[in-house]
């Protein structure tokens, strides 16, 4: 959806990623980096939730332990998490252990499955708030875009009409830029 890597520094990084080794190869490799696979975007969009409140850094740090607790973003898995789960979840000292936010990573999975068993692709959802193609983002400098966009707007709108939780105009921005949806 975004262009996301202006130059802001030498060498073409964002300003936003400093020296962090952890944070250099997200930049370098997956930041900004058009992302079609309807999976992969579920995932991002359940970390850009479970960052609300929180530093990118630390959901990168645990994003591991995340994956690893979650099935490996197994959508079918995860859908069918009980209480037990959630309470292994909330036990483990490596994710963000809210159960608000377990509960809309489940909710999304649910969400996610019934989008597919109707016929309905996650990553041309998505794409269709941008017409299919990036979207080019006019600041050089970080500091300067916006927290939220018409597009994020309108896709945070339907995805919360659609039941996922933890997806305001401003994680779904986050997620846009991230994804480059």
């Amino acid at each position: 959806m975004i262009d996301s890597h202006a130059p802001e520094v030498p060498g073409g990084r964002c300003g936003w990623c400093g020296t962090d080794p952890l944070y250099v190869a997200y930049h370098d490799t997956e930041w900004g980096v058009p992302e079609r696979d309807p999976r992969a975007l579920w995932e991002k969009l359940v970390l850009d939730g479970f960052q609300a409140g929180l530093a990118w850094i630390t959901i990168l740090r645990k994003r591991e332990g995340i994956r690893d607790a979650f099935d490996g973003f197994d959508p079918e898995i995860v859908a069918r998490y009980d209480e037990a789960d959630i309470q292994r979840l909330l036990n483990d000292p490596r994710i963000i252990r809210s159960r608000a936010k377990i509960n809309a990573a489940i909710r999304g999975a649910q969400i996610w499955l019934q989008m597919r068993d109707d016929g309905e692709d996650f990553s041309a959802w998505l794409w269709s708030f941008v017409g299919g193609e990036p979207i080019q983002t006019p600041y050089a400098d970080y500091r300067q875009a916006p927290t939220q966009t018409e597009q994020s707007v309108a896709m945070a709108k339907a995805l919360k009409k659609r039941g996922f939780n933890f997806c305001g105009p401003v994680i779904v921005y986050a997620f846009m830029r991230a994804a480059t949806v």
